[in-house]
């Protein structure tokens, strides 16, 4: 060729860059990681030719520089890696999405590892014209008698390609001229952020300027300790080495830890456990998951799974790529097979990333039952802090229920647990009713409903604790999949109502008597809320007690966190059963006072206790009663 030459891009069309700003990526800043991913590769390959006798001699230093300049208003990205000839130059970068990694690949396929190579795609490259109005390519191949070349474009398909003299040094030199639209790019706090993003555990040293640090001065003081002095050093800002490109024997429960620190540097405390995953087959893929302690809420972490493509990173907003009860977790996955393109769509509809998302949550579960085989007390530890995790998974993936419903536990008001299985075997014998059907009675709030779970407990029976913002959800879809298993709130009957045997007690008053006294305990609540019902109780049990109806309680706690179409729930009022034991002394007593006045007073006053074990007496009716009960006393 000449010493300068002019051509066209062979493309398509006029318009392909403003097609690659607007649909190829997502935001201009990737612009960064895509060319910085190129000088990586071109190492990566000059490293991979060394290996196997191609390329000759010492390597010498290679890492990558990327340097601003506010002054010329240029970025520049320097690498030291396998170079380019014109030829190469013409091939690779003016023929549009024909990918050197592509063929590098396919080239040395039996002799090197195919995933040393990040890109896939051939037009990483002109991510650069996103924010640069003009771009200069500096390079020099590593092939003897190679000649140093420039390359020149505007945006336009049109470039200048010529033979320089004065490049000595192997590699290339990316150097963009930045849009004045694009100005906050030459900010070098700017430009960090996106490296420490993006490139925060490329394969490759990167080094953006440098820095002040403390160093050993080699002396000790008047009082024995080090002395240290502050020198400038070299700004590397990545970690060549993670974790998760270990293997899992190299490593100690110490580096996880550390790990998960420089992954999360504002996190405090440290995570119950990790899931280290090193997959070949089917499909490439690496990477450490780690289980924060959760709350009873249902909250996204801010701190999210991390997806990588050869140790470049891809995106951090992983919903709808991984299932959502993933994303309680934290970590980092990384696969060759995870598409560079950060386009949302476009990774949720590949058909890698949904076969990773399944295997995913394959490893998880299989994870979680090895623990609670191998170590069931430590298990019961984490439960309290893992239940939400396992529980929306259970409710959101069949595949992740059906595993985990044979390490996932329930826990009795006691603080007992017990996997399904053996909650079945203990509760049997005393648990099912009349229709041979298993009844799991359950409480919300062990202290809100102490009365109705210490009743129920002097039956004989386990009471579940159950209060995540999801079990309302989680009942309804055990009762859909455990056979002829019901789910009762402690408070939603009476006790010998909440499993419906075959006993039939025997009341102290009569149909008429009851009648006669409905509306005197009607008229001591608000008709609008309670409905008064008569219950052959025991003389022991208390006079009158709350009980709210399992199925519309139930349908408003759905409600709360979102339950399909059941908006109007939320709308109705609270509705209450006040239940009237007809055995007890005292109903016999309001029944038997002639004074309609003290009858009213009695029955307000029974009726208020009742209320008040439940929270339910406020304001005035409190202050009422309070007044009534201190001038019994007096």
């Amino acid at each position: 060729m000449s010493t300068t030459a002019t051509g066209k891009i062979n493309v398509q069309t006029e318009n392909i860059f403003p097609i690659i700003k607007k649909f190829l990526y997502s935001d201009n800043e990737i612009f960064l990681r895509e060319l910085v991913s190129n000088a990586v590769d071109a190492t990566q390959k000059l490293k991979a030719l060394n290996s196997i006798g191609e390329a000759k001699g010492d390597l010498g230093d290679i890492r990558i520089e990327v340097e601003v300049d506010k002054g010329s208003k240029t970025i520049t990205i320097k690498d030291k890696g396998i170079g380019m000839t014109a030829e190469e130059i013409e091939k690779y970068i003016t023929q549009i999405a024909f990918s050197g990694a592509e063929e590098f690949v396919n080239k040395y396929k039996d002799k090197v590892d195919k995933n040393v190579v990040i890109g896939h795609f051939g037009l990483g490259f002109y991510s650069a014209f996103m924010v640069a109005k003009k771009v200069e390519i500096f390079s020099l191949s590593y092939k003897n008698g190679a000649k140093g070349v420039r390359w020149e474009c505007d945006g336009s398909p049109e470039y200048t390609i010529e033979e320089i003299s004065n490049r000595t040094q192997r590699g290339t030199n990316i150097v963009l001229h930045i849009t004045d639209d694009c100005e906050e790019y030459l900010d070098t706090h700017k430009i960090e952020g996106l490296l420490k993003k993006y490139c925060k555990f490329l394969p490759v040293e990167i080094k953006f300027g440098t820095k002040k640090d403390w160093v050993d001065k080699g002396e000790k003081d008047d009082k024995g300790e080090t002395k240290m002095t502050e020198v400038e050093v070299d700004n590397i800002i990545n970690n060549p080495n993670p974790a998760w490109t270990k293997k899992p024997s190299d490593l100690k429960d110490e580096d996880y830890g550390g790990f998960y620190r420089e992954l999360y540097p504002m996190q405090f405390e440290q995570p119950l456990f990790h899931i280290h995953l090193n997959v070949d087959y089917p499909f490439n893929l690496t990477g450490i998951l780690y289980f924060p302690k959760l709350s009873n809420k249902l909250e996204m972490p801010k701190d999210r799974i991390q997806l990588y493509c050869n140790q470049v990173f891809v995106t951090d907003n992983v919903e709808n790529i991984v299932p959502d009860f993933l994303t309680l977790l934290r970590g980092v996955i990384d696969s060759p097979d995870i598409p560079l393109n950060v386009s949302r769509s476009y990774l949720q509809a590949d058909g890698n990333v949904k076969k990773i998302a399944s295997h995913i949550t394959k490893k998880v579960a299989d994870k979680l039952e090895e623990i609670s085989k191998k170590d069931r007390a430590e298990f019961e530890k984490k439960w309290d802090d893992i239940k939400i995790f396992v529980q929306y998974g259970m409710l959101s993936d069949e595949k992740f229920y059906e595993k985990a419903v044979k390490f996932a536990l329930l826990k009795n008001t006691d603080g007992k647990y017990f996997s399904f299985e053996e909650f079945e075997n203990h509760v049997k014998p005393l648990q099912t009713d009349k229709d041979k059907k298993l009844v799991y009675l359950y409480a919300t709030n062990a202290e809100e409903q102490h009365a109705y779970i210490d009743a129920a407990k002097s039956r004989g029976y386990e009471v579940l604790l159950m209060d995540t913002v999801i079990d309302p959800h989680y009942i309804n879809s055990l009762e859909a999949k455990l056979k002829d298993t019901s789910f009762v709130r402690v408070d939603s009957d009476t006790v010998d109502k909440l499993i419906k045997k075959d006993e039939n007690s025997i009341s102290k008053l009569s149909e008429e008597q009851q009648k006669e006294l409905q509306p005197v305990i009607e008229g001591a609540v608000n008709k609008d809320q309670f409905t008064v019902v008569f219950e052959n109780l025991s003389e022991t049990d208390a006079p009158m007690l709350i009980t709210r109806p399992e199925f519309m309680r139930r349908m408003k706690d759905m409600n709360q966190l979102g339950g399909g179409g059941m908006g109007w729930y939320g709308n109705m009022p609270d509705m209450y059963n006040l239940v009237v034991n007809s055995n007890h002394p005292l109903i016999s007593k309001i029944l038997a006072e002639t004074d309609k006045d003290k009858q009213s007073q009695l029955a307000s006053q029974t009726a208020d206790l009742a209320l008040l074990s439940q929270g339910l007496l406020k304001g005035e009716k409190l202050t009422g009663f309070i007044k009534r009960s201190v001038e019994m006393i007096g």
